[in-house]
């Protein structure tokens, strides 16, 4: 804050009447009574009277993050370069300063002395326009900033200083940007040239991009795998998409959660729609089963198709050794989470059918149409692609993009060599700090 406006006590009544004798003079001299004005509301020292709630400017500010250029292609060499050039630059100049936590809740509308720290932290990074300038007014600039910030990192962007946009914001420079050389080898091993049309899983942002001509087509938010059951990186390709699938319940779940469950409730099987089969392919009623036996039946669990099962809609297969997937989920609340890393390996996707439509269009009969009539009917029918499409589970944690913006996510497989970037698991919404 400028400390001669600071000891003026420039009031917003002062500043009005000014203005409204700016005016009077405009009368005389609309030319330079504009320039005044003008010079007055742009001035970098605005100091707590700054009240200029450009909303829209704002938001425009945080959407201009999303871009329609895939994480990988011939771009992402030179974008992660220029971004590791920019933070080269930044570290050697000092880096930025720790933002502090507040006695209230950092958000617009509050005037803290801690906000001056913060434009400082957002002014270097390029979120906030240096013209902006350096006050206690937490405005809708600085909100605009904290939203593009947050949108970089892969947190919500509600313009809150919460523990986790906190925790982003103070992880010092020189670390980012040793993120940034790690992701860089990384992107180098893939050819420029992924497919037309391919498929991209990126396991650190949990979302995945379907891109066509150079450009995503559509991306989606997904859950994969926990620390302990990670998604395995793969070079695959999609062979089939299955409508209605079954659902085979691994021997793992068998044994901690069903078995233990039908020894609670005999009509949890019936209840959630699964069936007991033997080697044979016959089905086995389940109570003919002793459940209180000391090793769990050597039957296949499988659970019909229908909404409760537990890859909903659809399933989509690609080669691997691991048996993992993509599908569908009857939990879509779990889309809305920010922490969206507790799969057993295989990768939720969010609007699937959006996906499928994409993946299946030079599939013929299959239009979004057809699709949905086989839905409704629940029965198993498995369709394969009139031509395979290349699939990309990667771990990219940094990267750049060629309008500058630079990505970072959490390391939540513990993979880029510092623990200041790992995943923090202990809570699974953004808190605001107070």
């Amino acid at each position: 804050m400028s400390k001669k406006i600071g000891t003026e006590a420039f009031s917003r009544r002062a500043f009005l009447t000014s203005a409204a004798m700016v005016g009077a003079g405009a009368l005389a001299a609309p030319a330079f009574a504009q320039s005044a004005i003008d010079s007055l509301i742009n001035a970098p020292q605005r100091g707590d009277w700054d009240d200029q709630f450009d909303a829209k400017a704002a938001s425009r500010t945080a959407t201009a993050v999303v871009s329609n250029t895939p994480i990988l292609g011939p771009q992402s060499v030179p974008s992660i370069q220029q971004a590791i050039a920019q933070y080269q630059q930044i570290a050697s100049a000092g880096g930025w300063p720790e933002v502090s936590p507040s006695q209230q809740r950092l958000q617009i509308g509050v005037n803290d002395p801690a906000v001056q720290s913060l434009r400082q932290r957002l002014i270097i990074t390029g979120d906030l326009p240096r013209e902006a300038g350096i006050s206690s007014a937490f405005d809708s600039y600085v909100d605009g900033a904290v939203k593009r910030f947050q949108a970089r990192h892969g947190l919500p962007a509600d313009g809150v200083i919460g523990e986790f946009t906190l925790k982003a914001m103070n992880i010092p420079a020189d670390v980012r940007l040793q993120q940034l050389n790690t992701n860089l080898i990384r992107i180098q091993t893939f050819p420029e040239e992924l497919g037309r049309r391919h498929v991209m899983v990126n396991i650190p942002a949990a979302y995945v991009e379907a891109v066509e001509d150079g450009s995503v087509a559509t991306r989606h938010a997904a859950v994969v795998g926990r620390i302990s059951r990670p998604t395995h990186l793969v070079n695959s390709k999609i062979y089939e998409v299955i409508l209605n699938p079954y659902w085979t319940a691994p021997r793992s779940i068998v044994e901690k959660d069903i078995v233990p469950l039908m020894r609670k409730d005999p009509t949890y099987l019936e209840k959630n729609a699964i069936r007991l089969i033997d080697g044979k392919g016959n089905e086995v009623a389940p109570e003919t089963v002793d459940w209180n036996a000391e090793k769990a039946p050597n039957l296949m669990f499988r659970q019909d198709p229908g909404k409760t099962n537990a890859m909903a809609s659809t399933k989509i297969n690609f080669y691997n050794k691991n048996g993992e997937y993509m599908h569908d989920t009857p939990q879509q609340g779990l889309f809305n989470k920010l922490m969206r890393f507790e799969s057993s390996g295989c990768v939720r996707v969010q609007n699937v059918r959006d996906l499928t439509t994409w993946l299946l269009r030079e599939t013929s009969p299959w239009s979004r149409q057809q699709m949905e009539q086989v839905i409704t009917t629940r029965v198993n029918t498995p369709i394969k692609l009139a031509e395979e499409v290349p699939v990309y589970f990667v771990y990219i944690s940094a990267w750049g993009m060629p309008d500058g913006v630079v990505q970072f996510r959490d390391d939540i497989y513990q993979l880029d060599g510092n623990a200041e970037l790992a995943l923090d698991t202990t809570a699974g919404t953004e808190q605001p700090v107070q």
